[in-house]
């Protein structure tokens, strides 16, 4: 048992504190170091281990009494002698149950204000899950924007029993939590409530379940949305459409609907912000004296790209305001950026490849530019 700190010092208070003052005290400790206030944090959750050890020694006066005569050991020789372990690890113990749930199960009835105790009627009214949708959108549909429509499969109230339950609106006390709406399960000598499967927290169950939904208040239906693609919007965007989860119990209120917005692959263009990107093959004599080429858009109509006497294979030219939109800026759109292919020409005539050779000849006269590769 070395390294093991004393109880009393864990939690802060002295060898004569009553069992409200050491309740006080795990309270306070408990608060400021369970896990869901301090995610990944192992001190935290070693601090909270430990407070928990201690309080658990100190509130049962068995325990106390042991622990106040011999000491860690003391506890270990009565842990040997009825087969139970007064040091267990903690770790799974909390698992599942939330930061709200510990407190409001665990602390109900300290008085004091704790504040998270909830009854029953308004715990039973839960809010609806979320849901998330996955919609694939084309890069038309980004330039233009669009009204999408998309089918959600979800909970809803039932519109027989109003969402109740109940085809008479008559209850009963729940038999398996007696009302509570918890059960409880031990781990070693910790007990830790959670909610009632059989009436999921209510504490009452119907005595004629509605026919339409099974007493669940709640039936599978298929909803018909409507979602407004905003133009520009961006790959992994997430739409919240409010209200349009599942349905909550007992007539709760429903969660959101989350719509993940995936933007497809296109043949011609790529995206770079809200920029567009495509190639366009110019021939290599447009690449040497310089001319005109026509360069396609997404809109699907056709601009005309200046190339310059001289341009090289890969060059790339911008087109002011031929890209895609600014998501919440309408007015502001992106570039249009073309890359240059230069087209080499196959099976050649004996005549072009004379032409070749002459301009070959001119070409490394006046500048050496075939020359530098011989």
């Amino acid at each position: 048992m070395a390294g093991k700190r004393d109880y009393y010092e864990v939690l802060g208070v002295s060898k004569n504190a009553t069992l409200d003052e050491i309740k006080k005290a795990y309270r306070k400790l408990a608060l400021k170091y369970h896990p869901d206030k301090n995610k990944n944090d192992k001190a935290a959750e070693e601090k909270f281990k430990e407070a928990t050890e201690a309080y658990e020694v100190l509130r049962d006066p068995e325990k106390r009494k042991l622990y106040d005569q011999f000491g860690h050991e003391g506890l270990r020789g009565a842990s040997e002698m009825y087969g139970q372990g007064a040091y267990q690890d903690f770790s799974d113990i909390f698992q599942g149950t939330s930061f709200e749930d510990l407190f409001e199960n665990f602390f109900s009835g300290f008085g004091g204000g704790f504040g998270t105790h909830r009854t029953r009627s308004q715990s039973s009214k839960r809010r609806g899950m979320d849901l998330r949708y996955n919609l694939e959108v084309s890069l038309e549909d980004v330039l233009h924007g669009k009204e999408v429509k998309i089918q959600v499969p979800r909970q809803e109230h039932c519109e027989k029993c109003g969402g109740t339950g109940s085809s008479d609106g008559k209850v009963e006390v729940c038999p398996t939590c007696h009302g509570t709406g918890q059960v409880r399960r031990s781990s070693g000598f910790f007990s830790i409530a959670s909610t009632c499967p059989q009436c999921r927290g209510e504490g009452q169950i119907t005595a004629n379940p509605c026919t339409a939904c099974g007493g669940s208040g709640l039936v599978h239906r298929k909803r018909t949305i409507s979602i407004r693609i905003p133009p520009g919007i961006e790959s992994g965007t997430r739409l919240k459409v409010a209200g349009e989860g599942e349905a909550g119990p007992n007539g709760g209120p429903s969660g959101d609907l989350y719509v993940v917005v995936h933007v497809k692959k296109h043949k011609k263009f790529s995206r770079e912000g809200a920029d567009l990107r495509t190639t366009a093959e110019v021939p290599v004599t447009t690449a040497i004296i310089g001319g005109e080429i026509m360069v396609p858009t997404l809109e699907g109509s056709q601009v005309k790209l200046k190339i310059p006497a001289g341009t090289q294979p890969d060059t790339v030219f911008r087109v002011r305001q031929k890209g895609l939109p600014v998501m919440g800026h309408p007015n502001r759109r992106g570039d249009l950026l073309v890359e240059v292919k230069v087209q080499i020409p196959k099976g050649t005539s004996s005549k072009v490849k004379a032409l070749v050779k002459e301009l070959e000849e001119e070409l490394n006269a006046s500048s050496g530019i075939f020359g530098r590769f011989r």
